[in-house]
């Protein structure tokens, strides 16, 4: 995952190193590149830009994920919400900021309805989604969490979009690894329920 690679020149090589583009099958077409989720913008970009050197008349990319919007603060911690390319953003200017000529996200009601559909025992869950709704469902994240945040890792030299991981003790069971859910009854949580 070259979005989790210290630093936007590591990442931005790290996606020229793994794809490469075959220029017949892009010149003077349009193409639609799809990807698992647009994070930072750097690997999309890049692929966009790498389409059109490849001569693509125009490209569109497509998100199978909802835009990300919000940081995750239960796992992989993504450092500030302005390295969110979709913070405060929409699809057009999205698409000009990786050079797109359009850009398409997957609709995080479809998501959830999907979800359901393949695994009709998560109906009624509360899904956790907070990266793309900002919705936590702990219940103690909001911007003067964001505001600390970012002040303690300005002050611990922590910033400058490095990915920190939260590390949980293995030998807490996987219920304590959890946070609290607040007042949530379900949670769909990483592809379980949780009572």
């Amino acid at each position: 995952r070259t979005f989790i690679m210290p630093g936007h020149e590591a990442r931005k090589k790290g996606v020229r190193v793994k794809l490469n583009t075959i220029k017949s099958e892009f010149k003077n077409k349009a193409v639609l590149l799809v990807d698992d989720s647009i994070v930072r913008g750097t690997t999309c970009s890049e692929i966009v830009q790498m389409a059109r050197d490849a001569g693509a008349a125009k490209v569109f990319f497509s998100s199978a994920a909802p835009a990300v919007r919000y940081p995750n603060v239960y796992g992989i911690n993504i450092p500030t919400k302005r390295e969110l390319i979709a913070h405060g953003r929409e699809e057009a200017e999205i698409a000009e900021l990786i050079g797109a000529d359009w850009v398409a996200y997957q609709e995080l009601a479809d998501l959830k309805a999907a979800v359901q559909d393949i695994n009709p025992a998560l109906r009624g869950c509360t899904f956790e989604a907070s990266v793309f709704d900002g919705d936590y469902l702990t219940g103690d994240i909001g911007e003067d969490y964001f505001a600390r945040d970012e002040e303690d890792r300005s002050r611990h030299g922590r910033g400058g979009g490095e990915i920190n991981i939260v590390q949980i003790p293995r030998a807490l069971s996987m219920k304590d690894r959890r946070p609290s859910m607040g007042n949530a009854q379900r949670v769909a949580y990483l592809g379980e329920t949780q009572d």
